[in-house]
């Protein structure tokens, strides 16, 4: 079962701290049960960010869970903190929330992407999840957002009223903007998710299951996009392996 998959059988603790953030290391069932949750993902890119980015930090920092989306987050908790954690990817949290919500016929909202990816979104949830009431908004494509342009989307937001607000607007800009806007949002949980859109609409092919298990997703996703994704991937993950050296060394000192 997917609830059984997540299942923290290494640490009974419900969180990890590594490299300065509390990672979650539980089973997505047993999240923490607040009026509104906001959880964020983290991966080896997003934390190079972060040391560059103080709102994106602060935004992952605030967040009430943070998932390790990444090998590269799995690979530093054992190597630094000798802890085995389970890798949660933000595609793995989507699907454990519609299951979820296709249970109890619950509501789910979707804040981001093209109007024609999220049509492609609902035709897909309709049949995969036909319990779930799912609503959308796509805001505009632009580095910042108006006033005018957030009114808006909390306002499309607020008359669904979701159980679940899934936000797709790629990070750093999904986190900080959920978390800026997190008290005014009427819903149960919010997540930031970013490429999940595209993976469920079917705009963009998630690396199959063959490369998530061997933990190569990043591998599969750099060969499909290399010119996106070689940035992130090469660029970024020799930046973080010195970061991870940095802090080994920090510890023996």
């Amino acid at each position: 079962m997917l609830i059984d998959y997540f299942m923290n059988t290494n640490n009974n603790s419900s969180e990890v701290l590594c490299l300065g953030y509390p990672i979650y290391n539980a089973s997505l069932n047993d999240l923490p049960n607040k009026p509104k949750l906001l959880v964020s993902t983290i991966n080896q890119y997003s934390y190079c960010i972060s040391k560059e980015d103080t709102a994106f930090k602060n935004a992952l920092l605030k967040s009430d869970v943070i998932l390790p989306d990444g090998v590269g987050i799995v690979a530093a908790a054992k190597w630094l903190n000798n802890v085995s954690v389970k890798k949660i990817a933000g595609a793995d949290f989507h699907e454990f929330q519609l299951k979820r919500l296709n249970e109890i016929h619950g509501t789910c909202f979707y804040l981001g992407a093209s109007n024609e990816t999220l049509t492609k979104i609902g035709k897909r949830l309709e049949v995969d999840y036909p319990n779930v009431k799912f609503g959308s908004y796509s805001p505009p494509y632009k580095p910042e957002f108006s006033e005018e342009d957030n009114a808006k989307m909390i306002e499309a937001v607020n008359a669904f009223q979701p159980d679940v607000l899934f936000v797709g607007m790629t990070a750093p800009k999904q986190e900080k903007w959920s978390h800026a806007n997190k008290n005014l949002l009427d819903a149960k949980i919010i997540c930031s998710i970013g490429a999940v859109f595209d993976f469920y609409a079917g705009t963009v092919e998630r690396p199959n299951k063959i490369w998530q298990d061997l933990g190569l997703e990043w591998l599969g996703r750099l060969l499909k996009e290399p010119k996106r994704m070689g940035k992130r991937y090469i660029y970024y993950g020799f930046v973080y392996v010195r970061y991870l050296v940095k802090a080994k060394f920090s510890q023996k000192k």
